[in-house]
């Protein structure tokens, strides 16, 4: 399928336009004639299809030299083309095998670099093990060393075990002796001790007495303690009502100020009313007595206009009646 526009129309119009030109019209020439676009097997296909159509010379037309120039010239195209194909198509598995080969050089270096760098690892690690057992022989060596002196140490100690037990049995007879003596002291001991608890025992009863008389005094003073707590506590009770009762009368006092002050707030806002209502009072009672003469004034013009009225009236019906009296007539 033709790519970037490329149709057999345009191929046969740059065909034309090279054979005009007295070009040969290859897949190369005709391509750039296209301005480097489309593949060369798309052209190289209309080509095909466009040399198909091609009619065969007449036997009145043109020279047979003409005609075979133009078949040469044709096939020369056509090899020029196939060739060029196949050079595309060797091109193009050239290209894969390149890449492919690149590809496979590429993981080769990988695995190069890798198989360099664990050879590295296990160089280091043969070395660490070289050093580790160079140690150990080392160690061994100093062990077989104290080991040697260890038994000859051994040996001495031996020696002076034997000593050691002459020793021991000289202690043994010394702690005999030792023994016998100290349980005469023992038994003198416990005699004397039997004595002291005797005297302890008396001296701890007479103690004991003192005990409970200091106790029953304790309990006396823990009473009068009591008392005293429960006196202090009530005072201290008596301190809090009466802070408390304390504040609440400075709070109300501090209130019932507070309220003064308003009720003089007040009183001074309501003398200046009071003044002002009075002087309102003065002008609307002067207003009033103006308004009652008025009033006056206008009740009187009132009955002046009443009368006018009443007079007109009785003048309108006079008017009336005459007016009937000659439409009888």
């Amino acid at each position: 399928m033709a790519r970037g526009g490329i149709n057999k129309v345009v191929v046969q119009q740059a065909r034309q336009a090279l054979i005009a030109r007295g070009e040969n019209p290859s897949i190369d020439a005709i391509r750039i004639e296209l301005g480097n676009t489309g593949s060369k097997t798309t052209i190289h296909r209309y080509l095909k299809e466009l040399n198909g159509q091609q009619p065969m010379p007449s036997e009145g037309g043109a020279p047979i030299s003409e005609v075979l120039s133009r078949l040469v010239g044709q096939l020369a195209t056509q090899l020029q083309d196939e060739a060029d194909l196949v050079i595309e198509r060797a091109e193009s598995v050239f290209t894969e095998q390149r890449e492919a080969l690149e590809a496979a050089l590429a993981a080769a270096e990988q695995a190069l670099a890798a198989a360099d760098q664990q050879h590295e690892i296990d160089a280091a690690a043969l070395r660490e093990e070289s050093e580790k057992l160079n140690s150990t022989l080392s160690t061994l060596q100093a062990e077989q060393l104290r080991s040697a002196s260890l038994n000859q140490s051994l040996g001495e100690l031996q020696v002076r075990l034997a000593d050691k037990d002459e020793q021991v049995k000289s202690l043994e007879d010394k702690h005999r002796h030792a023994r016998d003596a100290l349980e005469h002291y023992r038994t003198a001991s416990r005699e004397q001790r039997e004595h002291e608890q005797r005297r302890h025992e008396a001296q701890l009863q007479q103690m004991q007495v003192e005990v409970r008389q200091l106790q029953q005094a304790m309990i006396v003073k823990q009473d009068e303690l009591t008392r005293l707590h429960r006196d202090n506590e009530r005072l201290l009770g008596e301190n809090r009502q009466a802070s408390s009762e304390r504040r609440a009368q400075e709070q109300l006092l501090e209130q019932r100020d507070a309220q003064i002050q308003g009720l003089r707030t007040m009183l001074a806002q309501a003398q200046g009313s009071s003044d002002e209502l009075r002087r309102q009072l003065a002008m609307q009672a002067k207003a009033l007595e103006d308004s009652k003469v008025s009033c006056r004034d206008q009740a009187l013009k009132l009955e002046t206009l009443e009368r006018e009225l009443t007079e007109n009236q009785a003048s309108l019906r006079l008017c009336q009646d005459q007016l009937r009296d000659g439409e009888d007539k």
